[in-house]
């Protein structure tokens, strides 16, 4: 069975949770040469998060930020690790609670996600640069 991995470098995005779902579909083109098997995406990044969730309508990416925001405030007074910003130490928290990697079943060459789905890059850190990738498929030919 094939094992494909890349670094993805995506670029710097504001704050807010994306869509880059076409950006590992285009940037990975090993997908297509696997017939059943398995995505793995991964990020180097202890300050951004992906998750799946709805990818037509972009009102749920701004709720999730108001969510976030609100759920994991800035300037709290009990945070030590301040140094970096006041965003810096929600960013973590953010990051720990979404998670740092995607699995998503690949079939005929294409991710195979439900109709209404879109990978999330979580991006909750004001300037947070660009992010990599590990993105590893694996599969029947």
């Amino acid at each position: 069975m094939p094992v494909y991995q890349h670094t993805l470098q995506l670029p710097a995005f504001p704050r807010g949770f994306h869509l880059i779902t076409r950006i590992i579909e285009r940037e990975f083109s090993d997908l297509q040469q696997i017939k059943a098997g398995i995505l793995h995406v991964f990020i180097q990044h202890t300050s951004a998060s992906l998750a799946i969730n709805e990818n037509a309508d972009s009102t749920v990416r701004g709720d999730f930020e108001r969510y976030f925001n609100k759920a994991v405030p800035e300037n709290a007074p009990y945070y030590q690790h301040n140094y970096e910003g006041s965003d810096d130490m929600p960013a973590h928290l953010k990051a720990a609670m979404l998670g740092h990697s995607v699995t998503i079943p690949i079939t005929d060459g294409r991710l195979n996600l439900g109709t209404w789905q879109g990978i999330y890059l979580g991006e909750h850190r004001d300037h947070g640069g660009r992010r990599t990738l590990v993105v590893t498929a694996w599969g029947e030919k």
